[in-house]
């Protein structure tokens, strides 16, 4: 067992305060100790808490949270927070249904201030607040912290909020935990950027120096500072023949430092807690951070599941015989498509391994191209290449597309250009939660002009669906598959294109008919199994295609006049059942429709047979409403 001799006594920041600072360094170290025996049984994000340690602690230490804020971009790095915000003792429920968010969640703790789970938002969300606190004359001055590593602020939305900054009235102080990782490797200018920026510590502690002792003597104001850090960021970047890319934008930056030496992590945080403007602090650390194995290889501790705590040995299950994930039959498939078509390329967003476009990288690292934490940017950049040719597959989580909507519309489908995208973790994703759940891509890319959207069924369909998105000039094209495994060991069949809008008769029936998009099919077909016991007759059509709908279908069923239940993983508002009922309504056709789907909330974590029956969308919920449609 972990010794947690200290850690057990602190169930908030103020008992961590009441600690004499050569206390601290025990209690990261049992911090570390309590995620490695917890996180080996119960698996969460690792490597980004472990590295963020000295970090979490300094913070709560310097600063009086919760009435200070503390702003954690994406969250991984956070379970240390939790620990030290009151939840220690229900840490082993992290990820759980019921249990604690997976990610900071202000509706679990008044410590986690504001939503996360996708990149970039932080020092937005914490300017706002830091401007809030101004324009309420918060007394005494509240100090708002955004916490961001290297990947997330690369992203356009930190860069917004970083120009906001220094062009507005705040105190903002943005942590930038630089630990040369992202889930993948980080890729770009900004990252070799970050690895090459110097500051002397001399130097800064000179200007602060100054800078107190002239507003002491009132002999500056901020009117004037600003046209001061102006010419000093000017003649300092001419004497040292570097700009730095933060003082050009006129925020303080200082670092950077060791983020994992407590004491002067402390130190600086004390320095500049009360200085007036933005400031960026850089802190470099290591990802997996006292843990020798996630140290060695910190993309696969990212997030790696249960582990002997002793030996780091990862427990994996044998693959041997079972289904393929869909993320890797389709990492696959592409590759055998872009062997056969030189103008096929693919883009990832940070996600090459996540979304196993890698399989295409490390075969044909020419064609594949990974824009980092910037989905936005990925969609546009897709538009291009298709304008001009090629064949992009634009493979994105659905919860990440969602950032790249407006891209989706203005810069793909206005110019029905050949983009597909390929959206992974399509629909209820477990553990990670509301964040991550993709639920909603089937209501925002139908209302979209042009759009195909289709949903394989199986590995085989996703098969189809991929070869035939590449066949003709159809314009964007959506295929969406969930996380995890499928169903069939022989997956690769050869591969035939399917007719757009054309779904397939899975059973006949007469009583009841069920719709259904996507492998949320087979639990409809053990729903029909055991209604046939039930001498149940039930119908059952896999649409494939959400758009175009298939209008032969949905006349064959209208005609039959029974009730109809439509099965969807994703939200009920905006996707089939809803376009199963407008087709109705628009055809003059009355009848009895169920929608079984995600319902009108953001539903929480869990595992996913929890989460499918707290949806009524599992097996036994689908029998009971074709009970119910047949009374």
């Amino acid at each position: 067992m972990a010794n947690t001799t200290l850690l057990d006594k602190i169930d908030s920041p103020e008992d961590l305060r009441k600690l004499s600072q050569e206390q601290l360094p025990q209690v990261c170290s049992e911090v570390r100790d309590f995620l490695i025996q917890s996180l080996s049984e119960n698996p969460g994000h690792f490597a980004s808490s472990m590295g963020a340690v000295e970090i979490t602690v300094a913070l709560h230490y310097v600063f009086n949270t919760p009435y200070d804020r503390i702003v954690w971009d994406v969250g991984h790095q956070a379970y240390g927070h939790k620990l030290l915000t009151g939840r220690r003792d229900k840490f082993s429920t992290n990820r759980k249904f019921g249990g604690l968010s997976g990610f900071p969640n202000p509706s679990e703790s008044e410590y986690d201030t504001f939503a996360a789970g996708h990149a970039s938002n932080s020092i937005s969300a914490a300017l706002g607040m830091a401007i809030a606190s101004e324009l309420n004359q918060d007394s005494p001055r509240r100090n708002v912290v955004a916490v961001i590593g290297d990947a997330s602020i690369g992203g356009g939305l930190a860069f917004e909020g970083i120009n906001n900054a220094a062009n507005s009235k705040n105190n903002l102080l943005i942590i930038l935990n630089d630990n040369n990782m992202s889930i993948d490797r980080n890729v770009g200018s900004l990252n070799s950027y970050l690895g090459k920026i110097t500051t002397s510590k001399g130097y800064n502690r000179l200007r602060h120096r100054a800078y107190t002792s002239l507003k002491r003597h009132n002999l500056i104001s901020e009117k004037l500072r600003g046209k001061l850090l102006r010419f000093n960021n000017s003649v300092k970047s001419l004497l040292s023949s570097q700009q730095n890319i933060f003082e050009g934008l006129n925020v303080r930056y200082f670092g950077p430092f060791d983020g994992h030496d407590l004491n002067r992590i402390i130190k600086v945080l004390r320095e500049i807690k009360d200085m007036e403007g933005p400031r960026i602090l850089h802190l470099c650390t290591v990802k997996g951070k006292g843990y020798e194995p996630a140290e060695k290889d910190p993309a696969s501790w990212h997030a790696p599941g249960k582990f002997d705590p002793k030996t780091g040995e990862r427990k994996v299950s044998d693959p041997t015989g079972k289904p393929l994930k869909y993320q890797d039959v389709f990492g696959k498939t592409l590759l055998e498509l872009a062997q056969n078509n030189d103008k096929i390329v693919g883009i990832t967003a940070a996600m090459p391994s996540g979304t196993s476009m890698n399989i295409v990288q490390e075969a044909m690292p020419d064609r594949v191209f990974d824009v980092g934490i910037s989905e936005g940017h990925a969609v546009t950049f897709a538009g291009g290449l298709a304008k001009d040719g090629l064949r992009p597959y634009c493979a994105i989580y659905s919860s990440f597309l969602q950032r790249a909507f407006d891209q989706v519309i203005h810069d793909v489908a206005l110019q029905h250009l050949p983009v597909t995208f390929c959206i992974d973790r399509a629909g209820l994703v477990g553990e990670d939660g509301a964040t991550h759940h993709g639920v909603y891509d089937l209501a925002y890319l139908r209302a979209i002009p042009g759009v195909i959207v289709s949903a394989p069924r199986n590995e085989h369909w996703l098969r189809n669906l991929l070869y035939t998105s590449q066949c003709d000039n159809y314009g964007p094209f959506a295929i969406r598959y969930p996380r995890g495994n499928g169903r069939n060991p022989q997956w690769q069949n050869e591969m035939q294109k399917v007719e757009i809008g054309r779904g397939e008769k899975l059973s006949e029936g007469s009583d009841v008919v069920v719709l259904s998009l996507g492998p949320i099919a087979d639990e409809v077909q053990v729903a029909i199994s055991k209604a046939k016991e039930e001498n149940i007759s039930v119908a059952h059509y896999d649409m494939v295609f959400l758009k175009p709908l298939d209008e032969k279908i949905m006349q064959e069923v209208a005609e039959k006049n029974c009730p109809i239940i439509t099965v969807e993983d994703g939200s009920k508002i905006g996707g089939l059942s809803s376009a199963v009922m407008e087709w109705l309504n628009a055809n003059g056709y009355k009848a009895q429709v169920t929608s079984i789907g995600v319902p009108d909330e953001f539903v929480s974590q869990g595992s996913l047979s929890e989460l499918y029956h707290y949806c009524a969308m599992d097996s036994d919920a689908i029998y009971q409403q074709i009970i119910n449609a047949k009374k």
